[in-house]
């Protein structure tokens, strides 16, 4: 198992809202780096804020796939106050 780093910065810029760049990097990064068995570091540095719908698009369908499991598979790094709340909102809504 190796490591899969995504800087959100360099993707998304400082404010995350778009959630069709969400629903891409889920389908073309994420999920195939799950099912090749790799661990994902979501590295939310100099990422202020986000809204539920990027946070939805984005793993949503990862936490509902494979439950609670799914955190042992991706750490949600350098989370703002504001994008740390919507990462707990989302995942608690998809796993329950």
């Amino acid at each position: 198992m190796k490591d899969l780093t995504i800087r959100m910065a360099d993707v998304i810029g400082s404010f995350a809202e778009n959630k069709d760049k969400a629903r891409s990097l889920r389908e073309t990064q994420l999920l195939p780096s799950l099912e090749s068995g790799n661990h994902i570091i979501l590295d939310w540095k100099d990422v202020d804020a986000t809204t539920q719908s990027f946070v939805h698009a984005l793993i949503s369908k990862i936490f509902q796939d494979r439950g609670e499991s799914a955190f042992k598979l991706i750490e949600f790094k350098n989370c703002s106050p504001p994008v740390k709340s919507l990462v707990a909102t989302v995942v608690n809504y998809s796993i329950a």
